[in-house]
């Protein structure tokens, strides 16, 4: 289940979304060689990244920082910055380009603050730009909560887009996020799903002044949860790879 693309276009060019990407890719690009020196790099994973035992103990707070931009992977690396090109811009479009940089870095320490108190005896690192990213999923679900977002589906060979309201697309990460939170507990797997959850909690609550001000429910009912500017059409707006089905032959 992966979001390709949102249905709700920029009206001015995202300057700090299109920098954050850079800046991410960057910085993985510079620790690409290092893939192959797992002592490099897990010596990096320590000095840049937010470890809890020592976040509590007041060392490394600038870490809280660091950590967004440093990426354990290409599919962790990859998956977050499509997550930050399709919904990014559109919180950028409203908070303008500084509101939105604060508000995102604000996501991220939130974000690493919620895992460090969720699991304080860690000593794994965290990095990833997915806290502070999951900050953009809870804004936008606030704001844009019928905006149509394509999703990809793949089950084995079946591959299919399908059209999902924020919302609903939304609201099924974040469910996913509190299980693995309850069932898994810490970082169990790699993943440090409080720190979704928290950047998620917080993206949502900060953004509640600035939707008050746009008019509440009254915002909503307005332009019936969608953007209020049209929502983008594109060529293709349906697959077209068909369906394949097993041979019930086949064993």
């Amino acid at each position: 289940m992966i979001p390709i693309r949102d249905h709700n276009p920029s009206l001015r060019v995202p300057y700090i979304t299109f920098a954050l990407l850079g800046l991410n890719l960057t910085v993985f690009l510079i620790m690409w060689p290092l893939r192959s020196d797992e002592a490099a790099l897990a010596q990096i994973y320590y000095t840049y990244g937010a470890v809890p035992q020592h976040v509590l103990q007041g060392n490394g707070v600038e870490t809280l920082i660091t950590s967004i931009f440093v990426h354990g992977g290409f599919l962790h690396f990859a998956g977050n910055m499509l997550f930050l090109w399709i919904f990014g811009d559109n919180l950028e479009d409203l908070l303008g380009h500084l509101r939105f940089a604060l508000f995102y870095l604000a996501a991220g320490i939130g974000a690493s603050m919620v895992q460090v108190v969720a699991d304080p005896s860690s000593s794994v690192p965290i990095v990833g730009a997915s806290g502070a990213i999951a900050g953009i999923m809870g804004g936008y679900l606030l704001l844009f909560p019928r905006a149509q977002v394509d999703v990809l589906f793949i089950i084995v060979i079946f591959f299919k887009v399908i059209p999902f309201p924020a919302w609903l697309m939304l609201l099924i990460w974040f469910g996913l996020q509190l299980f693995g939170g309850f069932t898994a507990g810490g970082a169990q797997g790699g993943v440090a799903y409080w720190a979704h959850i928290g950047g998620f909690v917080v993206g949502f609550v900060a953004m509640l002044p600035l939707w008050q001000r746009l008019g509440g429910a009254d915002y909503w009912k307005a332009n019936d949860g969608h953007p209020n500017h049209p929502a983008a059409r594109y060529r293709f707006q349906k697959t077209r790879i068909p369906p394949t089905r097993r041979n019930k032959h086949n064993r």
